[in-house]
């Protein structure tokens, strides 16, 4: 299963960055082996519209446009539910076991994500009870999905 992260807003230079360029790194190294493959990181521009109905409205529209046919969509919302790591990992697994070909996880813009995602979505979770800044939430997500595989792959990266 093809996985790759939707995020409306780019990533500059920097840390940040980079500590996401490496666990993205490490998961397209370790995934295939538990039948994950790293796809992409799709960025787009924050919409320029004068309000944030408008704004999302457009963003959703550019992330229904990047979405593969039959594509699982995962959205990131601090109002989605909360998995553990091993609960996390397990989602991947099942939608690879129910034959899924691809799946997308996405960050929306500062104004958060249009209603008519949610009816879109397979599943909504959250990083936790607080409000994390898109770059460290591209960080925490690409972390754990390396984590995922290697609690697919049963490595012992992840001691829990």
């Amino acid at each position: 299963m093809r996985v790759g992260l939707f995020a409306v807003g780019r990533l500059k230079s920097g840390p940040e960055k980079d500590l996401a360029a490496r666990y993205f790194d490490r998961f397209a190294k370790s995934g295939p082996a538990v039948g994950l493959e790293f796809s992409r990181v799709a960025e787009v521009a924050e919409s320029r519209a004068s309000n944030a109905d408008t704004r999302k409205r457009e963003e959703a529209a550019m992330l229904q446009k990047s979405l593969a046919d039959g594509s699982v969509l995962i959205l990131l919302d601090e109002r989605g539910k909360a998995l553990d790591s091993e609960g996390f990992a397990s989602l991947l697994g099942n939608y690879r076991d129910q034959g899924k070909r691809d799946l997308t996880i996405a960050i929306g813009g500062a104004d958060g994500l249009d209603p008519s995602l949610y009816d879109l979505a397979d599943a909504t979770l959250c990083l936790g009870k607080m409000t994390w800044p898109h770059q460290l939430v591209r960080t925490l997500i690409a972390e754990q999905l390396y984590r995922a595989v290697t609690i697919l792959s049963g490595h012992p990266y992840h001691r829990a």
